[in-house]
């Protein structure tokens, strides 16, 4: 099974871009990368800076607090990589696998460099519900007939997992795995010396999300306002971090046009804002690739050979 559901994920992915193409055409797509233009471009890469720093700073946060050594400059460097490698790789988690697996073999505790990127990772997501929830709520025009009742089994779902939390580990005997892992939840994620920090720093990230958000509908001359475009913007990061998509691509495209229609704004408009932002998005993870060819064996050999020879 684990090798069939990546090729599920993305075939799911490709299945709801091709509905797209179906329902709406090809030209919005199109009419998408046309409207991209450099100041567009020199915003992303600056808000993809700030997002990435905020997002390795939080990194590093909960890996020392489980006992690794991680420096900020290595942290963005890292994490620059691995948003890349979600950007252009089915499943949009190659590159967070990658960076755990390197730190962890670099620690030499693989296994707890794979749960300081984990933590890291849920930290967010959970700032995103935590904000989606609310704006959500706040905003029922938005949702469709009994979309509702699934917000409200978010949070009690939410609620449930903080009580099966602290019961599993009053439960759990001391030395065990399980005890083991949910001591290092606590002190990487939940600790009073952690969570401020985490909770901050992944604020900062979404927030930079929905700013370039906010870019790509202005990109696209839609005239609305901040306040009309967050619930939007929320949606659609929540369908990004679906795991049904190609790179970020699919489900990100369905629900924005479909927000965008039940806002009155039109599908059509939804899906070139989601296009744009989903260019914008790859654009503010160009530098990753740059750290990957200089990362890349045959450059570090010959920067090394050239160092030898500069030395004698």
């Amino acid at each position: 099974m684990r090798k069939v559901w990546p090729w599920l994920q993305m075939l799911a992915g490709l299945a709801i871009i091709g509905v797209l193409f179906w329902k709406v055409g090809t030209q919005s797509f199109v009419d998408s990368l046309r409207l991209v233009n450099p100041g567009n471009i020199l915003a992303a890469l600056g808000i993809g800076m700030g997002t990435t720093v905020a997002s390795a700073w939080r990194w590093c946060l909960v890996a020392r607090r489980l006992g690794l050594e991680l420096t900020l400059p290595q942290a963005v460097s890292d994490y620059y990589r691995a948003q890349f490698l979600n950007s252009v790789l089915p499943a949009g988690i190659v590159g967070d696998a990658h960076r755990a697996w390197k730190h962890g073999k670099q620690e030499g505790d693989i296994a707890r460099g794979v749960k300081a990127v984990v933590l890291e990772r849920v930290a967010g997501q959970a700032v995103l519900i935590a904000v989606g929830v609310a704006v959500l709520l706040s905003t029922p025009s938005l949702l469709p007939g009994g979309a509702q009742d699934i917000v409200w089994v978010i949070v009690v779902a939410a609620a449930l997992a903080v009580v099966t939390f602290a019961v599993s580990r009053r439960l759990a005997r001391r030395g065990s795995g399980l005890r083991r892992t949910l001591d290092d939840v606590r002190i990487g994620l939940l600790s009073s010396r952690t969570w401020p920090g985490v909770g901050l720093l992944s604020l900062a990230g979404l927030c930079g999300n929905i700013t370039l958000f906010v870019v790509a509908a202005d990109a696209t001359g839609l005239h609305a306002t901040v306040g009309q475009l967050l619930p939007l913007a929320v949606l659609s990061l929540f369908a990004m971090s679906l795991p049904l998509n190609v790179g970020g691509w699919g489900p990100r495209e369905g629900v924005t046009a479909l927000a965008f229609g039940a806002a009155g704004l039109g599908a059509a408009q939804g899906l070139t804002t989601a296009v744009v932002y989903g260019v914008l998005a790859l654009v503010s993870t160009l530098p990753g690739a740059l750290v990957l060819v200089a990362q890349a064996p045959v450059v570090q050999r010959w920067e090394k050979k050239r160092y030898a020879t500069g030395s004698n």
